[in-house]
């Protein structure tokens, strides 16, 4: 444990920190560059209400071993809300263990993308040749090749992968591929008010151990959240949230 927390306490930007460095200890707070994930966008969101806190930070993206784009949730929060259910754990003793070792965060998954022919039947990492994917509800036509140049995508094979279809989608839709509100709030305590939406930002260099109580941006943070006061966010530091930035995402 972190750290005993009453209903009276006032947050204190160390405490928060400490919070979102534990998450790096426990591979909970998102590396952007996960060997497992290609990455295609991200989003964080800062919620507030008396005393309680919550950060949200949303990635969308590609892993081979899932089979179908998703978006994963993470939650930090001083509270949370809505925690999985014990019938999802396969004992009572699972269930609390979960609790215990998740007590300021918790991880969801949403899938903007639905399976369907858009995925090449002989290659399931790339796309097919011509088609149409849902998103949301929504058609959307499989671009030809020589339009992803023009959305910054560089392919680097005959056929477009996958990752390469989700960072065009991610440039054209990129409400639809990241959370949904209601989504956003899936762990945040219902009377919290969303304080800032930041949809590039500064992102610690987890893999090479980088915490983000070392990076501006998230000191910034954590004073935001502590207060409630968003004028203490003044970024100095170039984003870094573009899958460019972070080669080796999904390449494991």
């Amino acid at each position: 444990m972190l750290f005993a927390r009453n209903k009276t306490m006032h947050w204190e930007p160390p405490q928060i920190l400490r919070i979102l460095d534990a998450g790096c200890a426990s591979y909970t707070f998102p590396m952007l560059d996960n060997g497992y994930v290609y990455l295609a966008a991200t989003r964080m969101s800062l919620f507030r209400f008396e005393e309680d806190w919550a950060m949200v930070l949303e990635v969308f993206g590609f892993s081979p071993r899932s089979g179908l784009p998703d978006t994963h949730i993470h939650t930090f929060a001083s509270k949370l809300y809505n925690r999985d259910k014990a019938e999802n754990y396969v004992s009572q003793d699972a269930y609390q263990s979960y609790l215990s070792n998740n007590l300021y965060n918790d991880s969801r998954f949403v899938h903007p993308v639905e399976d369907g022919p858009w995925i090449d039947e002989d290659s399931s990492e790339d796309v097919a040749e011509s088609g149409e994917v849902t998103v949301r509800g929504q058609s959307v036509r499989l671009p030809p090749k020589s339009e992803y140049a023009a959305h910054g995508i560089e392919l680097g094979g005959e056929r477009p992968a996958i990752f390469e279809f989700c960072r065009f989608l991610a440039d054209i839709a990129r409400d639809e591929v990241l959370a949904s509100p209601p989504e956003r709030r899936i762990s945040v305590l219902p009377e919290m008010r969303q304080i800032l939406q930041l949809e590039h930002w500064h992102h610690p260099d987890v893999v090479a151990e980088e915490l983000p109580s070392e990076v501006e941006l998230f000191r910034q943070l954590a004073q935001v959240l502590a207060t409630g006061d968003v004028d203490f966010y003044k970024p100095t530091e170039r984003p870094n949230t573009h899958g460019s930035n972070w080669p080796e995402g999904g390449t494991l």
